[in-house]
């Protein structure tokens, strides 16, 4: 396994539609394991493959504790919306690193992915697991948190990476 390279806000290449998975082979296994230990290397809880500059529909998630409930989703979807009550929490990016920002997002839905073994399974995901899948899923069409916020907060974020960028 691999640490890869996490892109950061506003590199454009985060704006990338990414590309269905035609087939589950042993390289979308090997990036799913490399993106589960970059997330872990970062103290995140979730990884789309556009944030390490690979465009294809994986994301990874682990909301447990232990760190040690790895959930793996190639080509994901949202099927419903289980439950139209929409709750805030407050959302970081490993992409748009120690800003946490409030934003509202449905509490349960019903996803439809392929795992690693190349099946097709469903998943209710609720509460923070629910808001990770749908931070995770809209990396995938080149959405970030920062455009769910105001221009002027969005433009404030953006000055303030590419200060850090240019600090190190």
């Amino acid at each position: 396994m691999a640490t890869l390279k996490i892109l950061i806000f506003p590199d454009p290449k985060l704006r990338t539609v990414a590309e269905p998975v035609k087939e589950v082979d042993d390289s979308v296994v090997r990036l799913s394991e490399d993106m589960l230990e970059t997330m872990y290397d970062g103290n995140g809880i979730g990884l789309a493959a556009t944030q390490v500059d690979i465009h294809k529909r994986v994301i990874v998630v682990d909301v447990s504790n232990e760190k040690n409930d790895p959930l793996v989703l190639i080509n994901p979807r949202i099927n419903a919306i289980i439950n139209d009550e929409n709750k805030s929490y407050s959302e970081g990016c490993l992409s748009v690193p120690g800003i946490y920002e409030e934003l509202e997002r449905p509490t349960s839905v019903e996803i439809k992915a392929l795992g690693v073994d190349g099946k097709e399974f469903t998943l209710i995901a609720e509460d923070l697991l629910s808001v990770v899948i749908q931070h995770e899923m809209d990396h995938l069409e080149g959405k970030m948190m920062v455009d769910y916020l105001s221009n002027l907060k969005r433009e404030m974020i953006r000055k303030k990476m590419i200060k850090q960028k240019a600090s190190k």
